[in-house]
């Protein structure tokens, strides 16, 4: 069955709003950018090119869990923007949610989404914080509903083949 509740997770540059938004439209469900719910002081901290630490990240988590289970609560589906990058916070979040969530975990190599991030341009994350995020990174791998998916390839492709992995768990 397929899950209600599907967390966009990489680092910073790998595609995860562009992903996100593409799986939402294919699975009618409703998107939340996770990004948005930073408080101003993670956003401050960010564009400093300061990495964020863990008790930064524990208040947008939950912020997180508490905009997946006020969408939830109104019906339907919804697909979240989130990096995700420890495990740690994946389970801070699964537990904010109260509820099953899939992983799409977007893959790539440090050259490939340094090359993303130096040419998007408004965005507050700058790529000399790519190597933190890199270094932050431990991979799902082995966790319950998490896929990786390559995003060596075009985001509809990306988008396509994450709703059939969603599909098969």
């Amino acid at each position: 069955m397929m899950p209600k509740v599907v967390v966009v997770m990489g680092v910073s540059g790998c595609g995860k709003s562009s992903v996100a938004a593409l799986i939402a439209g294919a699975l009618g469900y409703a998107l939340v950018e996770g990004d948005a719910l930073h408080p101003p002081e993670n956003i401050a901290r960010m564009s400093a090119g300061l990495p964020l630490r863990d008790e930064d990240r524990m208040p947008w988590l939950d912020s997180i869990g508490a905009a997946v289970r006020e969408a939830r609560a109104a019906g339907g589906g919804i697909v979240v923007t989130c990096s995700s990058l420890r495990r740690i916070y994946r389970d801070r979040l699964r537990a904010g949610f109260g509820e099953r969530a899939a992983f799409v975990w977007l893959d790539g190599s440090r050259e490939l989404i340094g090359s993303r991030m130096t040419a998007r341009t408004g965005h507050f994350m700058p790529p000399a914080l790519l190597d933190s995020q890199f270094a932050t990174l431990e991979p799902p791998l082995g966790e319950p509903d998490c896929i990786r998916v390559d995003i060596d390839r075009s985001t509809e492709e990306v988008a396509a083949y994450a709703v059939n992995e969603l599909s098969e768990l």
